[in-house]
C-alpha cells in the first residue's frame, strides 16, 4: 500500500519572505522576520474575530457539575463555545434519565441582560441556562444552580485562539494547508501597512484585495456542509 501523500507547508520565514517579495519589501535583516512574526500573532488574532474557524473547534469536553457551584472556568485560550448541553450520566438514575444511557438536552445560551433579569440566581434545579463571560479569564454561569442529586456534567465544544507562534522562522502556523494562500496574502498587507517605503504604501489597495478575495475564498471552502452553520456569539460569519 503507498504512503499517504505528504503535504507541502512553509515555516515561517517562509512566508515572511514570499509575503515581503508581494509588498515589495526587501527581506534582509533579523528584524525583518521578527516584525513579520509578530505581525502574523495580530493576523491569527483578527482570525479569531472573524468568526468560526473549524480546525480550531474542540470538543467534546465533559466537565462534571459540583453541587451549589453554578460558576465555571473555561480555557484562557477559548474565543467562545459554540455548542453546549446538560448530560444525565446514566449512572445518576435522575428524573428523565430513561436508564439506557446517558440523555443530553440543549442549554440555552442567554444574554449578560438576560441572566441578570432572574429572580433568584441561586433557584436549585437541572440547569437549563448558560451565560458565557468572555472575560480575560473566560467563565460561563448556569442556572439553575446544580443540585446534589442527579449528578449532572456540561458538554461544550469551544472555539480557541490560534496557537502562538513561537520564536524563530522555523514554526508553522497553526492553520491548514489551504489557508496558507489567506495567511500570506494578509502578512503582506500588514507588512505594507506597517512600511515606510512609499512603493510599498502605493501596493496597498491591491494587496488588501487579495487578501480579501484568498480569505473569502478559504473560509468558504471551510464552512460546515451542513444545511446549517453555526456562529459563535452571534458574529457574521465571513
Amino acid at each position: 500500500m503507498a504512503a499517504a501523500p505528504v503535504w507541502p507547508v512553509v515555516d515561517v520565514a517562509e512566508m515572511a519572505e514570499e509575503a515581503s517579495d508581494r509588498a515589495g519589501i526587501e527581506f534582509r535583516s533579523a528584524y525583518s522576520l521578527r516584525t513579520a512574526r509578530r505581525a502574523l500573532e495580530f493576523l491569527a488574532i483578527e482570525w479569531a474575530n472573524r468568526g468560526l474557524n473549524l480546525w480550531t473547534v474542540e470538543g467534546p469536553i465533559v466537565v462534571p457539575l459540583e453541587p451549589g457551584i453554578y460558576e465555571y472556568d473555561l480555557a484562557e485560550d477559548t474565543v467562545d463555545l459554540v455548542e453546549h448541553v446538560i448530560r444525565i450520566p446514566r449512572s445518576s438514575g435522575g428524573s428523565g434519565s430513561s436508564g439506557t444511557g446517558p440523555q443530553d438536552i440543549p442549554l440555552e445560551r442567554w444574554t449578560f441582560a438576560e441572566y441578570a433579569t432572574i429572580p433568584n440566581k441561586e433557584a436549585t434545579g437541572r440547569p437549563s441556562v448558560i451565560n458565557i463571560r468572555r472575560n480575560i479569564q473566560p467563565y460561563f454561569v448556569l442556572w439553575q444552580v446544580p443540585p446534589a442529586s442527579p449528578l449532572y456534567e456540561i458538554v461544550y465544544w469551544r472555539l480557541r485562539r490560534l496557537l502562538p507562534m513561537g520564536q524563530g522562522g522555523t514554526g508553522r502556523p497553526d492553520i491548514p494547508w489551504r489557508f496558507i494562500p489567506a495567511m500570506i496574502a494578509g502578512l503582506a498587507f500588514y507588512l505594507a501597512l506597517k512600511s515606510k517605503d512609499p512603493n510599498a504604501a502605493a501596493r496597498l489597495p491591491m494587496l488588501k484585495s487579495e487578501y480579501v478575495e484568498q480569505f473569502e475564498l478559504a473560509a468558504d471552502e471551510d464552512r460546515d456542509r451542513a444545511t446549517f452553520q453555526f456562529v459563535p456569539g452571534g458574529y457574521d460569519y465571513l
